[in-house]
């Protein structure tokens, strides 16, 4: 499967699209703006070339890699700067699918196979050109098991590698390019819907409603329309785009608030005459500034919440407001106030409780222990700041 990257340089947190850093992407956005444009205009993934020429430099692109790692969607491949093994697990420990070393980088290549061994061949890739892919590097690359090659001019294949690389461009209809490698024999990760827009049941106006949903959550967002003009236009964008019952025209969610949102995924109902859309939404969903529309309960029965993200993330508010607010008698206060070896000295302590459980037939015991470390685990995330996102991110990789 063939795959369009966009090639992103990375200097002073600044996202340009050429490596003398002479031209910027984009003036107004910031650089995990312009990768989730990137995102919904086609793009399979992404190469960040990091330009950084210190430790401060080096520090502030790691932390602007890790964040385009949390909000994106697309695989990271990240080369630039790596002097040592050490550079190749911040790359990868930011976020990156791969760490790229550079051919042409003699320290680079003796690296190879300690990271491969280390990391995992399908963790590392190499930047590489006709001029320093000889039989040597060639066999290097084989023993271990690197298959993952990248032009070094950072434009198209390298010979029959996977990898496309090309301009970052936020103008750009990366689709449109897909159509044209298919034309040419290549497979390729096409966004295409599987019903024709005029196999749709439309209401008496000539539009479908489109229930919105969180990608992540599955919350509700809001219900709009769309007429084919709007259909389209959201396959071809990646943005969500509707259909004005009121201004008689089409309409980009976010093009005035800047609450824009990515499609994800379309559905159709049983009856062909609703679509169910799955976005990644930035800011809020609702006129109001609420997140969602549906954000006042007419009604409502008590019960428990078993989806264990929306758990996660209650008892993680919870830890979280005991940090900003503290309350008298709180156990987790009492931990945040031992500090980092007593909170440590706890998980060490539930953990081999949850040994311990597991030899005993009774199964209500583990639960309960895996529960008690699961709680200790999360007053340490909250220490850390590291949050379940970035957890689930880590463990889709795996």
């Amino acid at each position: 499967m063939k795959k369009i990257v966009p090639v992103l340089f990375l200097k002073d947190k600044k996202a340009y699209s050429d490596k003398a850093c002479l031209s910027l992407i984009d003036e107004k956005l910031t650089p995990v703006q312009i990768c989730l444009r990137l995102e919904a205009a086609g793009a399979d993934e992404l190469f960040i070339m990091d330009l950084s020429y210190d430790d401060a430099s080096h520090d502030g692109a790691i932390s602007v890699i890790r964040e385009i790692g949390r909000e994106t969607d697309l695989p990271l491949n990240i080369g630039g700067n790596i002097k040592r093994v050490e550079d190749v697990k911040k790359y990868l420990y930011a976020g990156g699918r791969r760490a790229v070393l550079d051919a042409s980088v003699e320290a680079d290549i003796a690296m190879m196979t300690e990271v491969a061994s280390r990391f995992g061949s399908e963790k590392i890739g190499v930047l590489v050109s006709d001029a320093d892919f000889d039989t040597e590097l060639a066999d290097l690359c084989a023993e271990n098991k690197i298959v993952s090659l990248f032009n070094a001019n950072f434009d198209g294949f390298y010979a029959n590698s996977d990898f496309y690389l090309t301009k970052a461009d936020i103008n750009s209809d990366y689709n449109t390019h897909k159509e044209e490698l298919k034309k040419q024999g290549y497979e390729v990760v096409s966004f295409t819907s599987s019903i024709a827009f005029a196999d749709f049941k439309l209401n008496s106006d000539g539009l479908i409603p489109v229930i919105v949903q969180d990608y992540k959550t599955d919350e509700v967002l809001m219900l709009a329309y769309m007429n084919e003009e709007a259909f389209d236009n959201t396959l071809k964008t990646g943005l969500m785009t509707y259909y004005s019952r009121s201004r008689k025209e089409q309409w980009v969610k976010g093009e005035t608030s800047g609450h824009y949102q990515y499609v994800k995924s379309l559905d159709i109902d049983c009856d062909n005459d609703t679509l169910l859309a799955k976005v990644k939404q930035l800011g809020a969903a609702c006129h109001t500034g609420n997140y969602s529309c549906f954000y006042r309960n007419l009604v409502s029965k008590d019960y428990v919440e078993t989806n264990p993200l929306k758990v996660f993330k209650d008892v993680m508010s919870v830890i979280e407001d005991r940090k900003i607010h503290p309350k008298e008698g709180s156990y987790t206060n009492y931990l945040f106030d031992k500090g980092i070896d007593k909170i440590l000295k706890k998980c060490g302590e539930e953990a081999t409780e949850i040994i311990i459980a597991a030899k005993n037939p009774d199964p209500e015991e583990i639960i309960y222990e895996i529960s008690d470390f699961l709680y200790h685990v999360m007053v340490l995330m909250s220490l850390k700041g590291v949050t379940w996102e970035e957890i689930t991110a880590e463990l889709s990789k795996r």
